[in-house]
């Protein structure tokens, strides 16, 4: 599985940015999805996931009610609508996939990851 992570970009606070995440190769066995970040100095943490069917989602306290996770199955693509952003959201943030699982992870526990994408807030 090949995860390729875009979307990020220079954004002002208060304002918004939709990550997009496409996988290819293997991407049947792709239960959970997830997107992460890390900013310089800190250990990567968890954002967001969300089951195959799109019926469960998962998400760090800090971005409740402000990102929304959602994916489209037919395309093979994970998004992340990040609204209200601030300038602590500034980070890498990378997508992940889980296979075989029943059990969405909210820790690094998956298997696959993209190549990260940069997302700067300023204030």
């Amino acid at each position: 599985v090949q995860l390729q992570a875009c979307g990020g970009g220079l954004v002002q606070a208060g304002g918004s940015l939709r990550l997009s995440c496409v996988a290819s190769g293997g991407t049947l066995s792709i239960d959970g999805m997830g997107w992460f970040r890390q900013a310089p100095g800190k250990e990567r943490e968890f954002v967001a996931a969300i089951s195959r069917s799109g019926g469960l989602t998962y998400y760090a306290d800090s971005v409740k009610g402000r990102f929304t996770i959602s994916r489209d199955n037919a395309k093979n693509t994970v998004y992340l609508q990040m609204n209200s952003l601030k300038p602590e959201d500034t980070a890498v943030y990378y997508c992940a996939a889980k296979v075989n699982t029943v059990v969405i992870p909210t820790t690094t526990r998956y298997d696959y990851w993209g190549q990260g994408t940069l997302v700067t807030v300023s204030s």
